[in-house]
């Protein structure tokens, strides 16, 4: 059986791992839409569903030019959700926390987020986690092998937090 950890890494720690910052990018737009706590998100009470909210939220914070991001399934419960992603040939899932009417992802992890007792490990209260794994795995159930080995394929667990969520502007990389 896998120990998950979770992993907080410095902006540094971060860039090391190819994690880019748009503030070394010459669009000045790339900035929009950040809190006061310096994370991406989108008002809930913004036009579209709970699930385009939060597309447009990874979308902003990952998506690049030469590195498109791809969401979905996205899978929600009450005020948590996990969206698997893939980018480049690479991929995982992100567990999303509704804060104040606006979705902010809190961990990326790869099989672990199917799993209840790995959700709880993340402050889930048991019910909602096992609702929320149990509907995960029935929306990825209609992928194919492929998709299903690539979100797979994040390995551990990073928490994404107000220090190091300014650092995930480029694309997806493995701990």
């Amino acid at each position: 059986m896998k120990t998950y950890r979770f992993f907080i890494f410095s902006l540094a720690a971060l860039t090391t791992l190819g994690f880019t910052h748009s503030l070394f990018a010459q669009n000045s737009t790339a900035h929009q839409g950040h809190t006061e706590a310096g994370m991406h998100a989108v008002p809930s009470k913004a036009a579209g569903s709970q699930s385009s909210q939060i597309k447009a939220v990874m979308m902003k914070q990952f998506d690049r030019p030469d590195a498109r991001l791809v969401v979905g399934p996205v899978t929600v419960h009450g005020n948590y959700a996990v969206a698997g992603w893939t980018q480049t040939g690479k991929g995982g899932r992100a567990l999303l926390q509704k804060d104040k009417a606006q979705w902010v992802i809190s961990v990326c992890a790869g099989d672990g987020l199917t799993r209840s007792d790995v959700l709880q490990t993340t402050g889930m209260d048991k019910k909602t986690a096992d609702h929320l794994a149990q509907s995960v795995l029935a929306a990825e159930s209609k992928l194919d092998k492929k998709q299903r080995a690539l979100f797979a394929s994040f390995e551990g667990m990073v928490k994404v937090d107000s220090a190091t969520t300014h650092g995930h502007h480029g694309e997806h990389a493995k701990p």
